[in-house]
């Protein structure tokens, strides 16, 4: 089973996770975008790059590089789509809560959006 990636956009076009990934380094970047693909093709993700986020319909996609951690918040629309909401870099050991408050803020406007 293939799953599609979709960027999060906003009503006037704004996409979050590209303005993110176009502020790395292409290194940073690549690497993203290789566990993305790994999200994108395979059914059962490993744990290491890719986890639910307790409470939330959320799950964020994880990437280490270096000495710093990226993580990208996301949720499944359907069973073969992944809505990727935004990315930033975690500095704590929790995933911050103003982060799943943008990523919840954004789900529910996909889906008000999605269904006018």
């Amino acid at each position: 089973m293939r799953r599609a990636i979709e960027f999060y956009r906003t009503s006037d076009g704004f996409a979050p996770t590209e303005e993110f990934l176009d502020a790395l380094s292409d290194k940073v970047a690549q690497k993203i975008i290789a566990v993305m693909e790994l999200v994108e093709a395979e059914f059962i993700i490993p744990a290491k790059f890719f986890k639910k986020l307790v409470g939330t319909d959320l799950y964020e996609v994880r990437i280490r590089w270096q000495s710093n951690i990226y993580r990208l918040l996301c949720f499944f629309a359907g069973d073969d789509r992944v809505v990727v909401t935004h990315g930033f870099i975690k500095k704590s050991q929790k995933t911050p809560q103003g982060e799943i408050a943008r990523a919840e803020r954004y789900r529910r406007d996909y889906y008000k959006r999605r269904n006018e």
